[in-house]
């Protein structure tokens, strides 16, 4: 048996290279939490949350606050069963999901360690590396064309773009950028800053233009199914859920309703057991996956980019979030561009 002995909550601050503006939100910093779990035989797993106010209701620096019940309930469980420690951690879904998928994939962590190998392994071992897009978030139409060039000068060749406050603005932007940088597909992401109306509209626009577009993510509020659904019959475009799709449940409920093609798999939304069990779902209803992340450092990213590659589920992957901070290290995984390889 190894035993578990310790679990340590710390609030980490990190700070945007530049400001990360999304529909209607924006800002410069962020918090995580840093999650140890330590063993009887001094094992340490490591996990990352990324908590989200706008999406989970979650504030960062409550978080720490759980670390005496979580301590309390994990202490002495054998880590071995992570199964177990998975079940113990349910509780978090509704009100810290974040610290929830940490917490589970500290555990997965820990064991990896003491089988000598890696999460992704353990998960499957699907795919040696991952290749990700890069994400230019709302700006001037200037700014993001020269950082679209940068890009794909780089080699990137999918850039996932931010939309939803300005649907004229929106349009012109993407138009640009798409003549800039005429080689690289888009992913374009209004985080629910649409209207059905407008979105079919935008949709619309974009396919007569043939800008390359490979989904439309979350194009109207988290609780308009209809809407989505809307969008989804009258688009040309693929329609993905995001901040629509939080758990199992949500997944299930949307797949029942035909409302989407995509699902954007967040660990920090669903945690290692919510994920997998929309993984299954979606391969049983032949619903398409990408993989997203919140704010996470290098820490945070790999958890995903285990997941991403232990599973081979996911169509698309947008794991770029340790890029946009400044100052945050590889851990677990070494990265070449766009191609990340779990380690």
């Amino acid at each position: 048996m190894v035993i578990i002995k310790n679990l340590e909550l710390k609030l980490t601050k990190h700070a945007y290279k530049k400001a990360f503006h999304i529909a209607h939100s924006a800002k410069s910093t962020t918090e995580n939490i840093l999650v140890k779990l330590t063993y009887d035989n001094g094992i340490i797993g490591i996990g990352e949350a990324s908590p989200s106010y706008r999406v989970n209701g979650e504030i960062a620096s409550v978080l720490p606050n759980y670390e005496k019940p979580i301590k309390e309930i994990l202490h002495g469980m054998d880590g071995r069963k992570y199964g177990k420690i998975f079940e113990k951690t349910e509780f978090l879904s509704k009100t810290s999901s974040s610290l929830k998928a940490a917490i589970q994939y500290a555990a997965l962590d820990a064991f990896s360690k003491y089988c000598n190998t890696s999460v992704h392994e353990i998960l499957g071992g699907k795919k040696e590396y991952v290749e990700t897009d890069y994400t230019v978030s709302i700006g001037t139409t200037e700014e993001s064309v020269k950082e679209a060039k940068e890009l794909f000068n780089k080699g990137y060749q999918i850039i996932k773009l931010k939309v939803g406050e300005d649907i004229k603005a929106d349009i012109e932007r993407i138009r640009a950028i798409a003549e800039a940088v005429p080689e690289t597909e888009f992913i374009i992401d209004a985080n629910t800053g649409y209207t059905a109306k407008q979105s079919i509209y935008f949709a619309d626009i974009l396919y007569r233009d043939n800008i390359p577009v490979l989904v439309f993510e979350q194009p109207t509020p988290v609780n308009d199914t209809e809407g989505m659904k809307l969008v989804r019959n009258n688009s040309k475009f693929p329609v993905a859920a995001d901040e629509s799709v939080r758990s199992k449940y949500d997944a299930h409920r949307l797949i029942k309703e035909n409302a989407l093609d995509f699902i954007n798999i967040k660990l920090m939304k669903t945690g290692i057991t919510d994920a997998l069990n929309i993984i299954e779902m979606a391969k049983t209803a032949s619903i398409n996956l990408m993989i997203g992340c919140m704010a996470e450092s290098g820490i945070g990213i790999s958890q995903s980019i285990h997941l991403a590659a232990g599973t081979g589920a996911f169509i698309y992957h947008d794991l770029d979030s340790h890029m946009l901070l400044k100052d945050t290290k590889e851990h677990n995984f070494k990265q070449d561009i766009n191609k990340l390889y779990p380690i």
